[in-house]
């Protein structure tokens, strides 16, 4: 779908162009009889409270309750949320995740004395434990468990901890209800004269328009629905910030950075040595701008301009079955069984929710869990390059979790998301050394090698920025800096004029940029892109030179 001039609702789109969630419920009525079995089930927590130091028996007994009751929440809670997602609005969907969300935060309150029950068993004592015969398939969960020991506390404060998960969601629920329902974006004249409503989904087409008239005031007028609401954004992320340093604090972490990467067992210094890295290669990021100016034929060049393609004869546009068709003859290098099962998902089983409509949520994500089939939530724009990259990247995340659960047990098919951001980005890599490879005309050559450096600008550069301007936020936060609109704004806008460089114009309503992040309320996860991109391109090196990874 393309930008299009009056909101679409979820009526107006085709059965198959939306997601199949019968495989997890046929019925609504089928997930609410599982919420009132899993409900009852929290009861048998009990049992277990107390009895984890008597033997290796009891301890895995404890394990697969435990693990059972999660798989049963994960399913429920993977239905109720993608419902919720289709339509922000729709009351009935939005109550059902809202009891989900409660049962998840009853689960956890019902379980926190595990963790402190483990830690309180005598060292050597656990280490009998773990060579346990009864214990061998549980032993690296276990040791995962235990790493968290110094990061632990009493089984009564672990319970408090867990009963506050429901509220801890407030700023995040508040944004994404602001966000994706409320905020109206306003429209923009076309160049034809149409009257455009601009949304989420259609903004990044729009930067793309030709006629940078169009441009600028759809620039303007999406940014004047967050000046709008700017205050309100700015109090929802520093809430957002300000419950992230009290579990980081509580839980004996030195700053919510270093609890973030300890979660996925990765060294503080990777996320400097990121930032350090990409500022000493700023130079082609600034050329670049610079040249694009020049190409132009600008006297100034704004952010509005800088996502224009720069061939003016070449206008994308690709349905969502032709991506399907680019995106899986570019995977022939991971085999056939790959490429065929992700054939079926995209179109015959209905993996994806492909079209933005009224209430959506906004962006792409890929979910599911270990009892279903991987989902990706899409918002596709047929005259937007950028979507067919975004499907391969949801589609890499997809097939690492299907290729994970179908090869793995349920307690070791996750995977961190450090991992995760690498399987995504190999497919966008892939992708693109498929298309430089097809018989293409020397406009859309340039055309392709400017979407190429617009990624690694948007996946590299762009992302570090996001990850130094959480590590500046939170860092002044953690020193009891008040985060204020203008202390947000101020941040974000020497970053910009950092990364952006002297020869590109930076409009002020841009430092409200920062408010409009998602990621933001899952904090420290840009960098991920970041690091992600740069080893998918080493490994599809690999590939491509007849390797394997």
């Amino acid at each position: 779908m393309e930008a299009t001039t009056k909101p679409i609702t979820r009526e107006d789109i085709s059965e198959e162009a939306k997601w199949d969630l019968n495989g997890l419920y046929l019925q609504e009525s089928l997930w609410q009889e599982d919420f009132k079995k899993l409900e009852a089930d929290l009861a048998g927590y009990e049992s277990f409270k107390g009895t984890l130091a008597s033997s290796a028996k009891t301890i895995k007994a404890c394990i697969e309750f435990d693990i059972g009751i999660s798989r049963k929440i994960e399913k429920l809670y993977t239905y109720a949320h993608l419902r919720n997602d289709e339509d922000k609005t729709h009351a009935k969907n939005q109550g059902n995740f809202e009891k989900m969300v409660r049962l998840h935060t009853l689960a956890a309150q019902a379980s926190s004395y595990i963790p402190s029950e483990l830690m309180a068993i005598a060292e050597d004592r656990m280490h009998q434990f773990l060579q346990d015969k009864e214990l061998s398939f549980h032993k690296l969960h276990l040791e995962r468990i235990l790493r968290y020991r110094k990061h632990t506390l009493s089984e009564k404060e672990e319970k408090l901890l867990a009963s506050s998960a429901e509220i801890a969601r407030t700023a995040r629920d508040a944004f994404e209800m602001l966000d994706n329902a409320d905020l109206k974006l306003g429209t923009v004249m076309d160049e034809n004269g149409n009257e455009v409503v601009i949304t989420q989904g259609n903004f990044q087409s729009i930067m793309q328009n030709q006629d940078r008239r169009v441009r600028k005031e759809a620039f303007e007028e999406f940014y004047s629905a967050y000046s709008d609401h700017q205050y309100t954004f700015a109090s929802l992320l520093s809430s957002n910030i300000k419950k992230d340093i009290f579990y980081a604090r509580e839980k004996n972490h030195a700053s919510v950075r270093e609890k973030a990467m300890f979660s996925e067992n990765i060294p503080v210094e990777v996320y400097d040595n990121l930032i350090a890295s990409v500022h000493e290669n700023m130079a082609p990021l600034h050329k670049y701008f610079f040249l694009r100016k020049k190409i132009l034929k600008l006297d100034q060049i704004h952010i509005y301009d800088t996502s224009v393609p720069l061939v003016k004869s070449i206008h994308w546009h690709v349905g969502y079955n032709d991506s399907v068709k680019k995106i899986l003859n570019s995977l022939q290098p991971l085999g056939s069984d790959y490429t065929e099962v992700l054939r079926k998902g995209l179109i015959q089983d209905r993996w994806v929710d492909r079209y933005e409509s009224k209430g959506k949520r906004s962006g792409a994500y890929s979910s599911g869990c270990y009892d279903s089939n991987p989902f990706i939530l899409m918002n596709y724009q047929e005259d937007n390059i950028n979507s067919m990259y975004t499907l391969a990247h949801e589609a890499g995340h997809s097939m690492h979790s299907f290729l994970s659960r179908k090869t793995q047990p349920y307690l070791y098919a996750d995977y961190t998301i450090f991992v995760a951001e690498v399987a995504s980005t190999f497919n966008e890599a892939l992708l693109t050394k498929y298309l430089f490879s097809q018989d293409i005309d020397k406009s859309m050559k340039i055309y392709l090698t400017c979407r190429e450096i617009d990624n690694l600008r948007g996946t590299l550069y762009r992302q570090t920025m996001f990850a130094e301007f959480e590590h500046l936020i939170y860092a002044s936060a953690e020193k009891n800096q008040p985060m204020t609109l203008d202390a947000f704004k101020d941040i974000y806008q020497k970053l910009l004029k950092e990364y952006f460089g002297e020869n590109t114009t930076l409009d002020d309503c841009l430092s409200l940029e920062c408010f409009r992040i998602p990621h933001f309320y899952f904090s420290f996860y840009v960098y991920k892109y970041a690091t992600g991109i740069s080893a998918a391109y080493a490994l599809v090196d690999m590939v491509s030179e007849g390797g394997t990874t």
